[in-house]
């Protein structure tokens, strides 16, 4: 029986989709289509039917699947303890996407030296999609990632980032700390655009409103978000790690919005199942906000 067969239902299964399988393990549709088939006849039984446009397991499919999870995961096992002595001595590399590179792992990397003080670090910044391609390839260990799932990683909720509306200390807004959806209409709107599902949410509040919103600069990066702001180009919706300093020093305040309160980025950590179990068990019982503010509080002394 061919482990690539089995992957290839494990990867259908979980996404539901031939054409997402395909596309996470780098092959054509007909590639993955054509290893169900040789499969199915290996097992001598359907493992998929479809209703409508949904790809559901038979009930020999659903029996199926706890056992190609296991033999995947032993497969795994073994080749880690093979290849554990190909790899870079005492090096933990780190991925993560922009913002979490920006204002979390300074923060982080410092708590773990003192933890593991026989490592070093490796630190790779890329997109939440690159970062699980790369754990896939094995050119990294951990990632900090936007929320996802993928059958190969575990992956757990790191840390949830408020999005609120954050404007200059002498703004109208500053004073109260609270504004409606509508006051914001006429304002000069930065527009932060990070690409997760959870901005999109801020994107159905404002379709809501009788006229939109005065939208003049868009920006793909927080960090050129947050000048513009601070130069007094506009106001903008931010997670509360890019401006924590700047909320410290007075230099921005956020402003309460009673439509989109609750909407927050969530970022997860992620690593290819059962391994790194310690660094991750240590990582998930840090307190970040108080490992942040003590970065703030070294940076404004």
């Amino acid at each position: 029986m061919n482990l690539e067969n089995i992957e290839a239902f494990v990867y259908v299964n979980h996404f539901g989709s031939f054409n997402k399988a395909a596309e996470v393990l780098y092959l054509s549709q007909p590639s993955v289509t054509a290893r169900i088939q040789t499969l199915e006849r290996e097992l001598d039984c359907r493992l998929f039917d479809r209703l409508g446009k949904q790809i559901v397991l038979t009930e020999k499919g659903k029996q199926f699947l706890p056992y190609a999870l296991k033999i995947l995961q032993t497969y795994r096992k073994g080749k880690l303890q093979l290849q554990q002595k190909a790899a870079v001595p005492n090096e933990l590399r780190i991925g993560s996407t922009v913002s979490v590179s920006n204002y979390v792992i300074p923060g982080l990397l410092p708590i773990l030296k003192v933890r593991f003080p026989e490592l070093t670090f490796k630190l790779t910044t890329a997109t939440t999609d690159d970062l699980v391609a790369k754990l896939l390839n094995r050119e990294i260990d951990i990632a900090f990632v936007r929320k996802m799932a993928h059958p190969a990683l575990q992956s757990f909720t790191f840390y949830e980032d408020p999005i609120k509306l954050y404007v200059y200390a002498d703004h109208p807004f500053a004073d109260s700390g609270r504004a409606s959806l509508r006051d914001i209409i006429g304002q000069p709107l930065v527009f932060f655009e990070c690409g997760s599902l959870d901005w999109m949410r801020l994107h159905r509040v404002f379709e809501g409103l009788d006229q939109p919103p005065d939208i003049v600069y868009h920006a793909d990066n927080a960090e050129t978000a947050k000048k513009l702001v601070l130069r007094k180009a506009g106001i903008c919706f931010l997670p509360g790690l890019s401006v924590r300093q700047e909320v410290a020093e007075g230099k921005l305040k956020p402003i309460e919005i009673e439509e989109t309160a609750g909407i927050a980025l969530q970022t997860n950590l992620v690593a290819l199942s059962g391994e790194h179990e310690e660094i991750i068990r240590l990582l998930r019982s840090v307190d970040l906000r108080k490992a942040l503010a003590d970065k703030i509080f070294a940076i404004s002394v």
